[in-house]
This record gives C-alpha cells, structure tokens and sequence, in this order.
C-alpha cells in the first residue's frame, strides 16, 4: 500500500504536492529554523526544507513540520495520511477507520535486514565519535532549558523481559555531546518500560531514530494501547512489515531507512533536569522536572542526513495532528468493543486535543431498543472513564453524525445549538493526565480531576427534530437542482466543493 518507505520519499511525495518551501539561506539551527517552521504551521505554509545549515557537518539537512497540517487546498491531513500510506486525499473519518481496523486486525511485525543492506549504517560513530556536536540538535524556542535533540524521532525501548518493544515520541533535551534527558512520565509507555528497568536497578538500552519510514513518528505520537509493539502496528497499518536493522550497541532495532540513530543507555536514576520546553498546549510554561539521564555509546547515520523538526505550541501542529487521529481511532474501538453504535470520533485540533467529540448514528435507538439519550451517553462515559485512552480528552462532546466533528464551522455551530449550558452533562472522577493547565495546580499535582461528558444529541427524527436551515436542508429538490445546473453552466463548478474541516525532490538520495 505505502510508497514512502523513507523521509525521503515521502518529502518527494509532498514535493510533488506543492507541499514543500525549499530554503536554500543558510539557516541557523539555533532557534532561527524553529522561528520559520513556526511561521509555516501558524500560517498554513509548505514544511521547509533546510538546505543549508550553519555549524553542522557538511551535507546536514533539516525538515521543518513534518508531521504538520498540509498546505495543499482542501486537504489538511494529506501529510499524516500519506506518512500512514494512504492517498493524500483521506478524510479524517477515514483515517480514523483506517487506522482502526488495523489496530483490530492481524499485525505486522517488522522484518530484519542484514547491517550491509541499511541506509542508517552509512557512517557509524562509536565511543568518543558518538558525538553530538556535528547535528543540527535545534534550540526551538528562546524559554526551553536547551537544544532539544528529539522533537519528531521516535525512542525504542524494550521490557528487561523483551515482552514488549514500544516506539514512542518524547522531547528529549541536549545536556552536552555525549548525554541527554527527557520526559519519562509514570503514565506513559516510556515510563512504564524504563520503571521495569529501574525495578531491577539496571541502565535501560535505548536507540533514538530520526527519520525513517515516516509512519513511524505518526504512530509514535499516537496512544497504541499498552504492550501493543508500534512497529507492528505499523506494519498493519502500511500493509507491509517495516525494515529493522539491529543496532551497533545494543538488541534493539530500527528502521533500516533511518537518517540518524542514536544508542545507549538510560540510567535508572533520575539523576538530570529537564526542561523547560514549550509544548502542545501552546503555553511556554517555565517547568523542570528531574528525569534519568541519556548516555550515548553509539551513532549512526545516513549520506547527507536530513534531521526532522517539530516546533511545539499553539495549535495546529505536528504534536497535535498524530495524537488526534491515533487517540480518536481508539475511542471508537474501545466505544464499538463495549457494542455501543458509534459513527466516528476526532480530537479538534484547534483544541490542542483536549477535547473529545464522538458522533452517532441517527438509528441508535433501533441499535439499543428503550434506551434512552441520557441513559446512551452514561454508557458512553462509563465506558471511556474505564480506559486510559477515554480520559485522555478532558471534556467529551456526543454529537448526532449529520455532524462532521473534524469541520470547524460544523462543529461550533453544533456545539453552540445543542450543548445546554449547565444540563446533559456528567462528570466522571480519576486519573488525568499531568499536561492539562487548564486544572488546579492540586488536581495536577495528584493526577486526580474529572472529565466531563456532555449530551448533545439531537431528538429522534419525527419526535421533535428540526431540519437545517441550509441549501440542502429548507430548498426544494428542484430548486436546489436548478440552482446547481445554472452554476455548473456558468463556472463549470458541479457544487460540490469540499469542505476542509480543521485546515488549515526535496530530499534526494
């Protein structure tokens, strides 16, 4: 299914697209590639490609907002979709489904290939090499406490059992040439992995990849459920298993097309501070926090590599756009697991993910014979309150499907017509998740707050429903026929235009 096997081709494909800004000034790493991959998401832009960077080795490239919105008219989500191998053109329901069914299905894990065959073996770098100063590691915005090294590659780590192999996307931090630190939170698989090793008193063997099969940042930054391994996830997701290579130092594997691959060894201290980063909430928040520290033993990397950056803050970009299609793919799983009819579900992204919008079908009541509306949606919550993933999202909105939750325009009218300002709400107390500001310092502080889940659903059709008042719905279908036939004789436009929802070679080899 996938033809983008590698950044590479996958930024040839968004080339293709009109997708990419090359910038061929010599760009400062420091801060000065994150200030034009900020004004790129903020404004709808192409990902600018880096062509020239000052103070690095020779050949070193950057890509700016990989993982970003698109800039190709009517379709915002043509970078994540074809990342994922699927056309440009994919709606974010159809995402959703797609990504879905494949969490469902038969996975796929990745498949070894010999060191010789590996583009990420090109240049290896052991011992006192292992450096970090000849990488364009970007200081992204002015308040961070450093360069950050990771912003859009993906860590592997592995259970001291090898049960279990997560890939994941964490900001990890420059302390000098040969070590890190970086987020390791309790409630994330990062963190749970690394507590196993820290339960045993050992160093966990990591490997840190840029680059890469680009899928594997998007699934990276989506919530695949506990001890499911990504690469393959991935691998179902692409329709084919992804090519690993083992590492120089370690048992772990990465992707064969990777640009750079830093190993070593996470300590199992938190001996190191982190921070602070501006992050997806679109707040510069000033918070450090102590986290283990990252040793590097080894690093290995492509001909003229190109390193990917993600510039976090105010909605929309590469942070929010992953997690929102991984996170909304779940909750319709676990919601259609519990058998409860669900249409789709998205994470607005202008709402940095925080909320939750599920939309059902017009027939749920023949679904669920004498079940109510009230009754309908505390199962919802019952059911998402008893999952990690369904508090995730701070505040839930169920919305009747006539609804497209990934439209902005859609979906604030529907929130501001059929949400009741104090009433057809439930709240459901537990475990929140230690990003939100929008809670009380003490919530955050005890990981312990509510989310919210508002009914918002329409009456049964025939018992009070109301039509919109729109072309299609208040005008005959004549009238609506003429209208369409005189536009389509004049601009030769059929009407059917496309609603974009949430919108908003480059590397040869």
């Amino acid at each position: 299914m996938s033809e983008t096997n590698d950044l590479r081709s996958y930024l040839s494909a968004l080339d293709a697209l009109g997708d990419i800004q090359r910038i061929t000034r010599v760009i400062d790493p420091n801060l000065e590639a994150a200030a034009v991959t900020r004004r790129s998401t903020e404004n709808g832009r192409p990902a600018p490609f880096f062509e020239h960077l000052s103070g690095v080795g020779e050949g070193f490239r950057m890509i700016g907002a990989p993982g970003a919105l698109s800039s190709v008219p009517g379709h915002p989500l043509a970078r994540v979709s074809l990342s994922l191998g699927l056309p440009y053109t994919t709606t974010a329901a159809e995402l959703v489904e797609h990504l879905r069914q494949a969490g469902t299905g038969q996975l796929l894990p990745p498949r070894r290939v010999a060191a010789d065959s590996a583009p990420c073996k090109q240049n290896i770098l052991t011992g006192e090499e292992a450096r970090l100063d000849r990488f364009p590691i970007p200081f992204v915005h002015q308040s961070d406490g450093g360069p950050y090294v990771n912003t859009w590659g993906v860590i592997v780590a592995r259970t001291p059992d090898g049960r279990w192999t997560n890939w994941s996307i964490s900001r990890i931090m420059m302390i000098d040439d040969r070590h890190m630190t970086g987020l390791v939170l309790p409630g994330q698989h990062l963190g749970m992995i690394w507590r196993e090793w820290e339960a045993i008193g050992e160093p966990m063997p990591y490997a840190l990849f840029q680059g890469g099969d680009p899928g594997a940042a998007v699934v990276g930054g989506m919530t695949v459920p506990t001890e499911v391994d990504e690469g393959a996830y991935l691998g179902a997701v692409l329709g084919r298993p992804v090519d690993v290579v083992k590492c120089e130092t370690n048992d772990l594997e990465v992707p064969a097309s990777a640009e750079v691959v830093i190993e070593g060894y996470l300590s199992a201290t938190r001996d190191a501070v982190e921070g602070p980063f501006a992050e997806f909430h679109g707040w510069a928040l000033p918070e450090t926090s102590p986290q283990p520290l990252f040793s590097i033993e080894a690093i290995t990397y492509r001909d003229d590599p190109i390193w990917p950056l993600a510039a976090a803050g105010r909605p929309v970009d590469d942070s929010h756009v992953a997690p929102a299609a991984g996170i909304s793919a779940e909750v319709v799983a676990v919601l259609q697991g519990a058998g409860l009819p669900i249409t789709t579900a998205w994470l607005p992204l202008g709402a940095a993910c925080f909320w939750t919008v599920i939309t059902v079908p017009q027939n749920w009541r023949d679904v669920l014979p004498g079940m109510d509306t009230a009754r309908f949606v505390h199962r919802i919550g019952e059911v998402l309150n008893g999952t990690r993933v369904g508090r995730l999202s701070p505040v839930v909105y169920v919305l009747d499907d006539d609804v497209d939750p990934a439209n902005d325009s859609d979906l604030l009218w529907a929130l501001a017509t059929r949400v009741h300002p104090s009433l057809r709400q439930e709240q459901w107390h537990g475990p929140i998740m230690p990003w939100y500001p929008c809670f009380l310092e003490e919530e955050l502080h005890n990981g312990w707050g509510a989310i919210v889940v508002h009914d918002a659903l329409l009456p049964a059709v025939g018992s009070g429903r109301v039509p919109p008042a729109t072309f299609d719905g208040v005008f005959p279908a004549a009238v609506r026929a003429k209208v369409l036939a005189a536009e389509s004789e004049q601009t030769g436009d059929t009407g059917s235009a496309e609603q974009t929802g949430d919108s908003g070679s480059a590397a040869s080899s």
